[in-house]
């Protein structure tokens, strides 16, 4: 039977760090509203609503003469789907199981065909097969345990969002509220969550009213969330989403801002912020730590902890080039007289890569990429793409659209011909990420692209750097942790920024290689290299010190392996093997702020 997914589990949690839809699915999964049944035959005019349990969806269907198993993979794809497109679902997966001609690729379907896993070539190497792949349509004699786990898993989100909604929340903020905090988390927890996220704008970053107009809609919003202030106070708790100091206290996930602009974009009129910075914390040696924004809950007020109680300064980095990319930023940097790299990148896909322009199909409203990952879909994936669109008619139905806009996004896929769609390519990449061309070129496909998908996007660390140009007319000593391939010394580089010495530690081999290349290149300063932050002990960063003056800047960003949603496995915060390596960048700063004290 033909599998109707990418080579993805179908609970993937991918990190995307996308906004839109796909195009063609529909909300209201959630609503009270029951299913009415009819005796005739099944089609589009026999539901009259969606139904509110997952488990009522499963026997009303088996009841129409469904097998449970094609209504319960039809499920778990339809996600937050209404009952029609659930429908159409059930029926497509039926008509694959009951015409054998499309297993050959016939062109009686429009839909992809399986091909073998042998002729992946490698393009998931460097990604966990249980976590990205393996995932097949299940015949009648396959476990049940799974789907046992999947309805009480769905009657239990059922049950939290209808609660939710009794309270007086928006369905689709209820519904974001489970995702970000886990479905295991309580009804008081998702409650903390929603009221934080719609006052993250005053308690997170400031006063955003620059950015909210004086319309209808506005003051419809500001309504909105006065409204659940008063709720807030007939639960008992007291406000989550107000600014205090982050004292790990409490396990709620931190509230992020929206839009994620941070403390200001270019060109953009300057708006006054309220951030004050600890003593301890203001004046030399400067410090910038990065990590991913959508960490697990209570990351960033534990990071915040260690780095002086420190605000977070959350940004897309969609705002400064064509690609997604959510992060957040803790540093004792000034905020005033930012500048940004020129010229400004360009911010749409069809600008970045025009020759997608020709191919690009009406119905896919893509304006930019999602965030650039460490792997890229494979060749089979690709193939039945391609299948699926030459079997179907121009446009092809939503179904089809819809399939293929998943995985374009997941993946961030490209138009290269008629039918035809590929992943970015490592210079294109490149691009996307401010690095010059041919950047990572000169070590293996597979590594390029991890190396990629784990660097910082230079233009916006460019621009929150840019302060630093005037205070360092004669150059800068730098340490840069955790300096994969480079990121902030091209940063420091673009922005005309003499390095004179930098001391980089970076474990990976390959990244080191990179680094070294583009600095014998580029560079006149010194570079020393140390492969392990665990043995950069307090008496070699006091020698450091010493030798070269102190550092002016200790920059980077710890393995967020353990942190990232895509991580299924091992998504154990900072307490995972790999993100617990932040405690040495707290460590390692400490050491050089004491260092430079007594020097």
């Amino acid at each position: 039977m033909a599998d109707w997914v990418s080579d993805s589990d179908d609970g993937f949690e991918w990190d995307s760090d996308g906004d839109g839809e796909v195009a063609g699915s529909h909300d209201g999964a959630g609503t009270s509203a029951a299913a009415s049944r009819s005796v005739d035959a099944p089609g589009p005019s026999t539901l009259a609503g969606p139904t509110s349990h997952s488990a009522e969806q499963l026997e009303h269907f088996v009841g129409m003469g469904f097998k449970r198993n094609t209504v319960l993979e039809a499920m778990k794809k339809n996600g937050d789907g209404d009952a029609d497109s659930l429908l159409q679902l059930i029926l497509t997966l039926q008509e694959i199981e009951n015409d054998p001609s499309l297993d050959n690729g016939s062109a009686s379907g429009c839909v992809p065909r399986p091909v073998d896993d042998s002729d992946d070539e490698g393009f998931l190497e460097n990604w966990d097969d249980e976590a990205a792949g393996g995932s097949s349509y299940r015949g009648p004699n396959s476990d049940d345990s799974n789907d046992e786990d999947f309805l009480q898993e769905m009657s239990q989100k059922d049950q939290k969002v209808e609660s939710l909604v009794n309270m007086g929340f928006p369905e689709d903020e209820a519904k974001m509220a489970i995702t970000r905090c886990g479905p295991d988390a309580s009804v008081d927890v998702l409650v903390d969550f929603i009221y934080a996220s719609q006052t993250a704008v005053d308690g997170c970053t400031g006063s955003l009213s620059d950015l909210e107009d004086n319309s209808f809609e506005g003051r419809k919003k500001r309504r909105l969330m006065e409204g659940n202030r008063k709720k807030r106070k007939r639960f008992g708790d007291e406000a989550q989403g107000s600014r205090g100091t982050f004292d790990g206290s409490h396990d709620v996930p931190m509230p992020l801002p929206n839009p994620m602009v941070g403390f200001g974009l270019p060109n953009q009129r300057w708006r006054s912020v309220n951030r004050e910075l600890p003593t301890q914390a203001i004046g030399r040696p400067f410090f910038y730590y990065e990590n991913v924004a959508l960490a697990p809950k209570g990351v960033w007020a534990t990071i915040s902890r260690f780095l002086y109680d420190i605000q977070p300064e959350f940004v897309d980095s969609k705002f400064f080039c064509a690609a997604a990319r959510k992060r957040g930023y803790i540093h004792n940097l000034p905020i005033e007289n930012r500048s940004p790299l020129l010229p400004l990148p360009p911010k749409k896909i069809r600008d970045a890569f025009p020759h997608t322009k020709k191919w690009w199909p009406p119905w896919d409203p893509r304006e930019q990429l999602n965030c650039i990952q460490t792997c890229v879909a494979s060749a089979k994936l690709l193939d039945r793409i391609r299948v699926a669109l030459s079997n179907c008619g121009n446009p092809p139905p939503p179904t089809v659209q819809k399939y293929v806009l998943e995985e374009c996004r997941k993946w961030n896929l490209v138009w290269v011909g008629r039918h035809q769609v590929a992943p970015l390519e490592p210079h294109e990449m490149e691009c996307l990420l401010g690095f010059p061309m041919d950047h990572t070129r000169g070590i293996c496909r597979t590594e390029r692209y991890r190396s990629l998908g784990n660097s910082f996007q230079v233009d916006t660390v460019a621009y929150h750097l840019s302060v630093l140009r005037d205070m360092f007319p004669k150059g800068m000593n730098v340490l840069s942790l955790f300096s994969g391939i480079g990121g902030a010394e091209v940063a420091l580089h673009r922005l005309g920024i003499r390095m004179k010495t930098v001391v980089s530690v970076e474990k990976s081999k390959v990244n080191r290689t990179v680094l070294k290349n583009w600095w014998d290149e580029t560079q006149t300063g010194t570079l020393i290299e140390i492969d392990d932050v665990q043995i950069l002990t307090a008496e070699k960063i006091e020698w450091y010190v010493r030798r070269i003056g102190g550092f002016d800047l200790v920059i980077g960003g710890s393995p967020c392996n353990n942190l990232t949603g895509s991580n299924r496995h091992h998504r154990d915060g900072l307490e995972g093997e790999h993100s617990a390596l932040f405690y040495h960048y707290f460590r390692i700063l400490d050491s050089v702020k004491s260092a430079m004290e007594r020097m």
